[in-house]
């Protein structure tokens, strides 16, 4: 029950937030902190989880911490706010958290975390520094066979990353290191959780993953992202963050969820890179024996731990040509096959049996050898060198994660499928590595997240929010019901951006635009008209659906208008919207060329963008073997796959592409899209209708 007490609190902290901003209340802003306050109040657990939309300008950001703080605090709950990305995390702990407490005066504490992958280890960076002992240490050759060598500025990186760590003026996360790090110079850097030592570390107290987490056990707030709450989740949750019962989760960027959910359930093994990678381990396992020959436990397993790798390895190259075999029969284009309804046939699962019988014996091997080590660590008469000993236990962590994700891939594909079951998507796609040698890789993916999410957070967490400027699809929330688990039992609401659409905007569709699926008339039609469409001095951002459309047309573009174009893939995004902003600031023009990334989180307020110009209707890849198979089992059930996904989600990318345009209240500007099927198709009025209702020019 929301009492008096926290009642006030909430108003007086939104009228000083008001104040110090110089702010006139918002009403979509003050529907949106009393639905969040009722609900996470509620006597009935199933009344506690609330999905709000809320449109550009509301301000949901105060509105869910406004709301949340004081009820959390007063119920001995912690808030978990979730974000889809890392950029708004760092948004939120460095500017809109502080911005808030000192407005309202209040001492709420907040701490930012983040995987163990975006934290340097101290303990991997010491043996960097020792390039011989790295390569001895397999720290530059990654499970999937990919092999670094740093070079002597590599070497340089390292040492000044140490010195910073070191002295303090950095703290060890990757995002707030001022150059540019390459994804395998980190990599290196980094360990997983079966690789790091923990609190028997020498260097723990130094440990910049273990020293955020301590800050999150100090905190009223902890600012996550949604690979975070997955990966805890599918530890079985209070693992990394705390019991996800004594949590209120706030997932902004909601509309991400889902798809996070998805990928993170899912499993991939590539074929040829896996047997590289176990058949290094016979080798290794010999290099530590003789070290290690005084631990009787290890010289035990150790032999052991090589002859499972090898049968993994015999089963793993049996494999191959089963796999080979389907892909060689396909029909799909791009070398890929789907297994029809997730069944791999008899061949594959009586493989697969065999591989997660191996694998489990050999993970049971594999933990016993990191105990031992583990207790090798603590023991000061142990007779190998501590130095050693760490070498040797980040050596075992990479063989016990490698062999979990195994275990995992295989584990789906030897199971059928049961009748009225949801089926798991497999498919295999023939790889050309950069060194030109081929591989396969076998994936397994859950088609909806929705099992997962009911199971693992909706009905386990105190209390949610999911939130996030576009939820709805087609003017409702069925679309996000069915992906996300959202029990019908929840608050749903939609509550207006501070903007008037009307006054401010107008869509257009040209009357002699050309269809988007006859490819070749309508990438000709762009071509030929989007010339027409640039408005000099201002900033334009043109969204494509293919990358291989947005290319052609930028090579048949004429070059007077070249010139003034960057296109997605020329440079990092977040470059080319500096430079963009760069040419509209002198007063140039500016067209920026992008694909799905340009059509959500892009923020380009004024004059840095006065026309979005949506090149066609953005309906998902057709082969997509995760929209294929979740497609088939809709249309088994009795439903219809393109009302029932395809035209939600092309509604859904829509608004958020037409949403790039209005971002402060005095932007002003256009939205054309270059799709006739927006007019000619009776899909295309519901489309139309779920827009923000600017001004039409039809």
């Amino acid at each position: 029950m929301l009492t008096d007490e926290i009642k006030a609190k909430i108003q007086s902290g939104y009228r000083q937030f008001l104040d110090y901003k110089e702010l006139k209340p918002r009403q979509g802003q003050k529907q949106m902190i009393a639905a969040i306050a009722n609900s996470l109040t509620n006597d009935d657990p199933d009344h506690r989880l609330s999905v709000i939309e809320a449109g550009t300008g509301t301000g949901k950001t105060v509105s869910y911490l406004i709301a949340t703080l004081p009820i959390a605090r007063a119920l001995d709950k912690t808030v978990i706010v979730s974000t889809g990305t890392v950029a708004l995390q760092e948004q939120l702990v460095n500017k809109d958290i502080p911005e808030l407490m000192e407005a309202c005066d209040w001492d709420y504490n907040f701490a930012l975390v983040k995987g163990r992958g975006r934290y340097a280890c101290n303990l991997r960076m010491e043996q960097c520094l020792d390039s011989a002992k790295a390569r001895d240490a397999g720290v530059f050759n990654f499970e999937n066979d990919q092999q670094f060598n740093p070079n002597a500025q590599t070497e340089s990186l390292y040492r000044e990353m140490w010195d910073a760590l070191e002295d303090g003026s950095w703290s060890g996360d990757r995002d707030s290191w001022d150059t540019h790090v390459s994804d395998l110079e980190w990599r290196a850097l980094t360990v997983d959780r079966r690789q790091c030592t923990g609190r028997r570390c020498r260097f723990v107290n130094q440990c910049p993953f273990f020293k955020a987490r301590g800050d999150m056990e100090e905190s009223d707030c902890i600012v996550a992202n949604h690979d975070l709450v997955m990966a805890d989740l599918a530890l079985g949750g209070g693992a990394i963050l705390p019991e996800p019962e004594n949590c209120i989760y706030i997932c902004d960027e909601g509309h991400r969820l889902g798809d996070t959910a998805i990928r993170h359930f899912g499993a991939e093994c590539r074929i040829n890179s896996t047997l590289s990678w176990l058949e290094r381990i016979p080798k290794q396992c010999k290099g530590q024996t003789t070290l290690f020959a005084k631990d009787e436990t290890l010289a035990e397993q150790l032999p052991k731990i090589e002859s499972e790798a090898e049968n993994l390895c015999d089963l793993l190259a049996m494999a191959y040509p089963v796999m080979k075999d389907y892909i060689d029969r396909s029909e799909e284009l791009d070398s890929s096959f789907r297994f029809s309804h997730g069944d791999v046939g008899t061949t594959i699962r009586d493989i697969a049996t065999q591989i997660v019988k191996h694998t489990s014996t050999w993970l049971g091997r594999l933990e016993v050898l990191e105990d031992t080590l583990s207790d090798a660590l603590s023991d000061k008469q142990y007779p190998v060198a501590i130095a050693d000993i760490e070498v040797f236990y980040q050596q075992a962590g990479s063989w016990l994660s490698g062999a979990e994700r195994l275990l995992m891939l295989w584990d789906r594909l030897r199971k059928e499928t049961k009748i009225g079951e949801v089926p798991i998507a497999c498919w295999l796609k023939l790889d050309v590595l950069a060194d030109g040698n081929l591989d396969i890789s076998i994936n397994a993916s859950p088609i909806q997240a929705a099992e997962i999410l009911k199971d693992r957070l909706w009905g386990s967490c105190y209390a949610a929010v999911l939130t996030s400027a576009t939820l709805r699809s087609l003017g409702n929330f069925n679309a996000l019901q069915r992906e996300t688990g959202i029990p019908s039992s929840s608050l749903f609401l939609s509550v207006a951006g501070a903007f008037d659409y009307a006054k401010a905007a107008s869509l257009k569709v040209p009357s002699d635009a050309a269809e988007g699926n006859s490819v070749e008339q309508h990438t000709e039609y762009i071509i030929d008209n989007l010339s027409s469409l640039i408005e000099s001095n201002v900033g334009t951002l043109v969204l494509f659906s293919s990358k291989r459309q947005m290319e052609e047309v930028f090579d048949d573009l004429p070059k007077d208008l070249t010139k003034f174009v960057l296109i997605q893939g020329q440079y990092s995004n977040r470059e080319m919207i500096r430079l963009h902003k760069e040419r509209i600031d002198q007063g140039n023009t500016s067209v920026l060329l992008g694909l799905a990334s340009f059509a959500e989180g892009v923020d380009l307020p004024g004059d840095y963008c006065r026309h979005v110009i949506i090149a066609k209707l953005p309906f998902a890849v057709p082969n997509d073997p995760l929209q294929q198979a979740l497609a088939e089992w809709i249309e088994v059930n009795g439903g219809n796959s393109f009302f029932d996904i395809s035209l939600p989600l092309a509604s859904l990318r829509l608004i958020q592409a037409a949403g790039r345009l209005l971002r402060t209240e005095t932007d002003e500007g256009t939205v054309t899209i270059l799709d006739k099927r927006l007019v000619s198709k009776r899909y295309g009025s519901q489309l139309l209708d779920a827009l923000p209702p600017f001004r039409r020019e039809i």
